[in-house]
């Protein structure tokens, strides 16, 4: 048979044939490794000297997954079709193969991957390896008898809650599970895989009863599956809220898994073209692969960026404490700084708590944990200890001449190519930078609390930020498993300046008479984890305060104080730090504040507002409108120019519905025409604050969009 092939490996050992996919990075189900393997199996197939045909992968990849980017193009579901059915009648092609497959599973074994594994005869994989169907997060379903196969091997349960929730599970698991038949080293992998050939050709073995869609011995009764999906689907009711994907997974199930695999194959199509026309699947898509863009700029391309090995923390406090469980999670030495013996203590206890949930799940072995304590962290009150460090990152309070004065001492004690990042979420980095004879080597790294867990990485680059330095802290920031999203030096930077724009128009509505729990149960019902009132009480009605006072300083009238603010904000009441806020935490549940409810009713008597009624369309329009503008003006001033980097950090950073794809490709859906329409009507009943953006303004005549489709 032929070997020559450029995106797989073929190679004959013992009359059975050795097919390695070959496409990196992650060995994907591109459409032309996919030509080639149906092409090599066809050979093997006619070829009377093979016996046997082994699949595996190259690197650290069997398959993981297909080719995402081709979905994206798909305008309707009858144009799909076809191609899922050639994909079908493959897989049925292999599982009828007149010679035994076996499927030797490397390494990342995901999506179609598995489903190619799954229509072979027999599995053996490497120990450790991930194995998974992670299609729901992506808005889609398996496509290729995933939701079919699955369950046939491993019963509904274990296959329900796999594709339900798209999380991996260790090659250990799925051999517990009996969808691995063999589990071995690495190192053993392909000999184990040509003995199981040798166990078929020898007799020892039958394909025909190793068929996954002819296996119905896991499949339940007709009423257990009723009452399985019936329990799911009430499970799944607030998590999945908003989601297509799910539902119809249940669908296939329901539907599926019956003794006619063929019509269960065609029920799986069917509902994989809805998932994947729908607005849901098209902005997950975007938004994971808007996550493998984040941080590669034009402007560092070709860069290599810094080697970071050592890391010094200045300040262990609530911030301080997560960046060193980063650290230390991720292989890095770090170097925790703070003014006293008692900081530190306070610092190094804070950081061994945000540990406590990996201690508990056995995620991570208590001696592993000692032994990162033990050895991978210092602790100093001395500057002059970060003579060797490769990276400082500084989170002390936010005073700008005490934060220039310790950048001016490190600028004495580091050496020249060490990057200086601040985790400041308020002062101007390029301010900061000026004291510095460098200041091209300052960069603004801004976690999110608590850092150990939330995803986005925020890189804000000062106006003298070098290329370099910008390289290096993209790199540093995707090492500590973060998104990195790269913004301009602005108040607020981006995300905090966009969560206001987007939370910001509650007070209007509030001070027009609207009920503020019907403003929150809005926001809730749109995607968000919580309303402006509830966010305000979590990170402080007073920080909140003086963050719009900035905006007002720098940024002008649209960003005025409201009165009813100015209110609120005088009550001293400011949020769960003082046990009151919008809300009573007294109580349990919290209940309205009747201190801020008496203001609002003096806010009402002293302008002769009447309450109101407001539908959810009308305060979600409100809302977003407000926010949509704000993104606007960020972009008009250089803020940010990238709608997707902005979208990723709404989702990562806030919590935006990832199934709206972001505030801007919302816009879009929405019309700019519309949007800015909105924002007229608002700006005549509200004033300033709503004033179009110039740019929306333009955007809208000329009929653009934020995004190209």
């Amino acid at each position: 048979m032929k070997t020559e092939y450029e995106w797989i490996k073929v190679e004959v050992k013992d009359g059975v044939a050795v097919i390695a996919f070959n496409n990196p990075p992650v060995n994907q189900l591109s459409e032309h490794m996919v030509l080639e393997f149906v092409e090599a199996m066809q050979d093997a197939w006619a070829d009377e000297e093979i016996k046997a045909i082994v699949l595996t992968g190259t690197g650290k990849n069997f398959i993981a997954g297909a080719d995402i980017t081709q979905l994206l193009q798909v305008k309707s579901k009858e144009e799909f079709l076809p191609f899922l059915q050639k994909n079908h009648e493959f897989h049925n092609a292999m599982e009828l193969s007149p010679k035994p497959l076996i499927a030797a599973i490397n390494g990342n074994c995901l999506g179609g991957g598995l489903e190619v594994a799954m229509a072979c005869h027999y599995r053996v994989a490497a120990q450790g390896v991930n194995i998974g169907l992670p299609e729901v997060k992506l808005g889609l379903l398996p496509g290729a008898g995933g939701t079919q196969r699955l369950p046939r091997l491993i019963g509904l349960p274990n296959a329900m809650e796999m594709i339900t929730t798209g999380k991996f599970i260790k090659s250990e698991k799925a051999f517990s599970y009996g969808l691995v038949d063999e589990l071995v080293p690495a190192e053993e992998l392909l000999d184990t895989a040509l003995a199981a050939a040798e166990k078929f050709t020898s007799g020892q073995l039958g394909t025909a009863n190793r068929m996954a869609s002819q296996r119905f011995d896991r499949l339940p009764s007709a009423a257990e599956k009723k009452s399985l999906i019936e329990f799911s689907r009430a499970m799944m009711a607030d998590k999945a809220k908003g989601y297509i994907a799910p539902w119809k997974i249940m669908d296939c199930f329901e539907k599926g898994l019956t003794t006619d695999y063929q019509h269960d194959v065609e029920v799986e199509a069917d509902l994989f073209g809805d998932c994947l026309v729908s607005d849901v699947a098209k902005n997950l898509i975007s938004i994971f692969l808007n996550e493998r863009a984040a941080g590669r700029l034009p402007r560092t391309k070709g860069l290599e960026p810094a080697q970071i090995k050592k890391v010094a923390m200045l300040g262990g406090g609530v911030m301080g404490s997560g960046i060193i469980h980063l650290l230390l999670a991720n292989g890095f030495e770090a170097v925790l700084w703070d003014i006293n013996d008692e900081a530190l203590d306070k610092g190094v206890e804070a950081a061994k708590k945000t540990f406590a949930y990996k201690l508990k799940k056995k995620k991570l072995a208590k001696d592993a944990f000692e032994d990162l304590f033990a050895n991978k962290l210092s602790t100093t009150t001395d500057l002059a200890d970060m003579g060797d460090v490769d990276l400082v990152i500084e989170a002390v309070v936010e005073n700008m001449e005490i934060k220039q004065d310790i950048w001016q001492k490190l600028e004495s004690i580091c050496r020249d190519d060490v990057v200086f990042g601040t985790n400041t979420s308020a002062l101007p980095i390029t301010d900061m930078a000026s004291v510095l004879k460098d200041p091209g080597r300052m960069i603004g790294l801004h976690f999110f609390n608590p850092a150990e867990r939330m995803p986005l990485l925020e890189i804000i680059c000062a106006q003298q930020t070098s290329d370099q330095t910008l390289a290096t802290s993209v790199s540093f920031g995707r090492a500590i498993k973060k998104v990195p999203v790269v913004v301009g030096d602005g108040p607020g930077f981006y995300v905090s300046r966009q969560l206001g724009g987007l939370m910001g128009g509650a007070v209007f509505l509030t001070a027009d008479g609207v009920d503020g729990a019907s403003v929150e149960q809005a926001m809730l019902e749109f995607g968000m984890p919580m309303g402006p009132a509830t966010l305000a009480d979590l990170t402080g009605i007073d920080i909140n305060y003086h963050v719009n006072q900035t905006f007002a300083k720098r940024l002008g009238e649209r960003y005025a104080v409201h009165p009813l603010t100015e209110a609120i904000y005088q009550l001293g009441d400011y949020g769960r730090k003082t046990g009151a806020g919008y809300l009573d935490y007294s109580q349990d549940p919290p209940v309205p504040n009747p201190r801020v409810v008496e203001a609002v009713a003096k806010y009402y008597a002293d302008n002769n507002v009447e309450p109101r009624q407001a539908s959810q369309e009308e305060i979600i329009d409100l809302m977003l409108a407000c926010g949509i503008n704000e993104a606007a003006y960020m972009i008009q001033e250089g803020i940010c120019d990238r709608p997707a980097d902005m979208d990723l950090a709404m989702v990562y950073g806030t919590g935006f519905p990832p199934y709206r794809g972001g505030i801007l490709r919302y816009a879009d859906k929405w019309g700019l025409d519309q949007v800015v329409s909105a924002l007229e009507g608002l700006e005549a009943k509200y004033g300033p604050r709503f004033t179009p953006a110039q740019l929306l303004k333009d955007m809208a005549a000329e009929g653009k969009t934020f995004y190209s489709y």
